[in-house]
């Protein structure tokens, strides 16, 4: 075997892998944009997804700055020398790694240091089956850790949402959807599931991420799960999630489900949920590394990048939706004009800032450049070229996890708006009332959009103790597009969808 070939050939792999999101998804995404109402959030947050695919195809950019977690699944010829292709892959990893293809995500469990690398124990991840053919088939899924933590198990029987789920086909419904309510707009929804009945904890949860492996199209062979996933599917888009957890009809773009033998005592149902950003793709390759088919792969595709990147992309904000124009630093009476519901385009510098800065601030730690400034939830992919920063992908990371930190965060600078997505708690709601901030919902996963809003990264704060993802980055943004979620006079419209969405839930569970 040739090492070069295999590294070349795993390398376009995950470019691919970043940049494109596979056509069976998109038209998913663009068949229901046709559906939401005109000019409303779910409307906008589509229309930006839409724009987002292609500036990431046009761009050869990932097309969410998260890049996750890098899951290898390969079959090899029997005797075939697998050690060598994964030192050919995690070659091609650090690779993807320096260019920018993905971000820097492997971080050590015990100190928190990234390895900046993306290798490290368990990073990336292998999964090798041998088959009977003179030929290996390569598949990637790159997995963010906001549809990760959206993903849930449930071991029944068991009462889930005052509803007894039994150890049958409706109790595994009932768990499903009750992981579909809670990911709410967290995991970047629209979501895509992979469901695993059965197994021990373990493989139930491998195995449904194995189901994500299967095209949108295809149809389960066994005629009750096949009903089971076009009956989730139905009854998802019935709770009024829709995108990004705006309110509107889609919520689930596929559900697709596995079966795995129990032990007797458990009866494990396991859902792996999937952000809108779906990335997979494969490839087949001769013993040699060459390739010989692409997998996840229209006729009519493209791979090479616009050879004129100035040529701009529309963001597709709905003609009909008013837009409100905000310049940082804010004041006071900025903030207080504004009301939930309200988009917004917002100039001037934030400040990224995300676990590793909160959990710093908490314990005492200061960040003086935070004092009434905008912080942004956002982990950015982001390269340094002839001493500048370039900000490859820059989308909003999951808000809720700096819930137990950001009202303290708020007080301690008098923050006036934190951008990121998902919503956060009541605790931070009653923080912007009292101290007169915002929430702005900006689109999860729109990680080209809000790059190209990006116009200078002049400095950068605690990058060597947090590393790139955790730093704080002082970005410059001209019309960054938001969604105000939470305002100062104590309105959350997640609070407010969440409640619309539980009571649908009891319909579709009665």
């Amino acid at each position: 075997m040739s090492d070069t070939a295999f590294r070349e050939s795993l390398l376009e792999l995950i470019r691919r892998t970043s940049a494109y999101l596979p056509a069976d998804v998109t038209e998913v995404l663009d068949t229901h944009a046709a559906l939401e109402e005109r000019g409303s959030r779910a409307d906008l947050a589509l229309q930006l997804v839409a724009a987002n695919i292609a500036l990431a195809k046009r761009r050869s950019a990932p097309i969410c700055q998260d890049t996750g977690t890098i899951s290898f699944y390969i079959k090899t010829p029997v005797g075939f020398d697998q050690l060598s292709l994964q030192d050919a892959a995690c070659d091609a990893v650090l690779e993807a790694t320096k260019r920018g293809y993905l971000r820097q995500n492997s971080v050590d469990s015990l100190t928190g240091r990234n390895s900046g690398t993306n290798l490290g124990p368990g990073s990336p991840v292998f999964h090798w089956h041998q088959h009977r053919h003179e030929h290996i088939e390569i598949k990637l899924v790159l997995k963010g850790g906001g549809c990760e933590n959206m993903s849930g198990q449930h071991s029944l029987p068991a009462t889930i949402q005052g509803k007894r789920a039994d150890r049958d086909l409706e109790g595994v419904f009932t768990a499903i959807m009750d992981v579909v309510y809670n990911a709410q707009g967290k995991g970047c929804g629209p979501g895509f599931l992979g469901v695993c009945i059965g197994g021990d904890r373990a493989q139930g949860y491998e195995f449904a991420k194995e189901q994500l492996l299967r095209p949108v199209d295809d149809v389960n062979p066994v005629p009750e799960l096949a009903a089971l996933e076009q009956r989730v599917i139905e009854s998802a888009n019935q709770l009024d999630i829709g995108p990004m957890g705006f309110g509107g009809k889609l919520t689930i773009g596929s559900c697709k489900i596995g079966v795995r033998n129990r032990l007797p005592a458990s009866f494990f149902v396991s859902v792996a949920y999937m952000c809108w950003a779906f990335r997979r793709r494969g490839v087949i390759l001769d013993t040699s590394g060459q390739v010989i088919r692409w997998l996840y792969q229209s006729d009519d595709e493209s791979f090479e990048p616009a050879t004129d990147d100035a040529v701009p992309v529309p963001l597709g904000l709905p003609s009909s939706a008013p837009v409100k124009t905000l310049t940082a630093p804010l004041t006071e009476a900025d903030v207080r004009s504004l009301r939930a519901g309200d988009i917004v385009m917002l100039n001037g510098p934030v400040f990224t800032g995300r676990d590793a800065v909160h959990k710093f601030i908490f314990k005492g730690g200061d960040v003086p450049v935070l004092h009434q400034a905008v912080i942004y939830h956002c982990g950015p992919v982001v390269l340094e070229e002839n001493g500048q920063y370039r900000v490859v992908a820059a989308g909003p990371t999951t808000s809720i996890r700096e819930e137990p930190y950001q009202a303290a965060v708020i007080e301690k600078y008098r923050i006036k708006a934190v951008i990121g997505k998902g919503g956060m708690g009541a605790k931070t709601l009653e923080a912007c009332q009292r101290f007169g901030c915002v929430y702005l919902h900006a689109i999860g996963g729109a990680a080209q959009i809000y790059a190209r809003c990006v116009e200078r990264t002049p400095r950068v704060f605690l990058k060597e103790e947090f590393g790139s993802p955790e730093a704080v980055w002082e970005m410059h943004v001209k019309n960054f597009p938001a969604v105000v979620t939470m305002d100062s006079h104590g309105r959350s419209l997640h609070a407010e969808v969440s409640e619309i969405s539980r009571h649908r839930l009891q319909e579709v569970l009665a």
